[in-house]
């Protein structure tokens, strides 16, 4: 059976959270239907994620740290950081063992790359059968979720998408650039958990004219026709 995905609204544009994101979610947390935010930890200073994040946990909402770095010790810098902040769970950075066993000694839920991932915008490499494998070698590990760049693919990420959600029974995100009804649209076919959206809110791509408010509760109104 496949999942009604989740929308996780990222207050981030182009990789980088923006200035006023504490002001936008303020302007957007009576929305009883968006119950997942994130963003990212590039763009404000740590004292600001802090104040935003008891925000959104005041607000009754599902808070994400999503974090597009590579090595090791940025990882693991961007795993404290997300517990010093208060989120509820860590999206991306490569896997790392360390990073890995941190996380669990602080029960935090941990929701990493799979694949082949970098570069900013990042871009993700590897076969199909090589980032499935890779999944299921994390699985093994103990991981029971990930955020996958299935349209940052090289190749074709929404035939990844797809094979990728049928080989893998976890809490998979598809993470960036669903960036049209068209791509909800498979977003509802193919069945993930859920799947992230910021960059598209703040273009304006659902109402040309609109604000963040009224481009997310375009998509939100969207997505209870489905």
């Amino acid at each position: 059976m496949k999942n009604r995905p989740n929308l996780i609204v990222m207050l981030t544009n182009n990789d980088v959270t923006v200035k006023d994101a504490y002001e936008i979610f303020e302007s957007c947390k009576d929305l009883d239907e968006v119950q997942y935010w994130g963003f990212k930890n590039v763009g404000l200073p740590k004292d600001e994620m802090k104040r935003l994040v008891q925000a959104m946990k005041a607000a009754g909402k599902t808070t994400y740290l999503e974090v597009v770095t590579y090595d090791e010790e940025s990882c693991m810098d961007a795993a404290k950081t997300c517990i010093d902040c208060g989120f509820d769970t860590l999206m991306g950075t490569v896997y790392f063992e360390s990073v890995h066993k941190y996380l669990n000694e602080h029960h935090m839920s941990y929701s990493p790359f799979v694949g082949k991932v970098s570069g900013s915008p990042s871009i993700l490499e590897g076969t199909n059968e090589e980032i499935i494998q890779n999944a299921k070698d994390l699985m093994a590990k103990g991981i029971t979720a990930f955020d996958i760049l299935a349209y940052r693919h090289v190749v074709d990420g929404e035939k990844l998408a797809r094979e990728f959600c049928e080989a893998i029974d976890a809490k998979i995100v598809i993470a960036g650039s669903i960036s049209t009804y068209e791509r909800i649209d498979t977003m509802f076919d193919i069945g993930p958990w859920g799947f992230t959206m910021g960059s598209a809110l703040f273009s304006k791509n659902f109402v040309s004219e609109g604000s963040f408010r009224e481009n997310l509760q375009a998509v939100t109104d969207y997505m209870k026709t489905k």
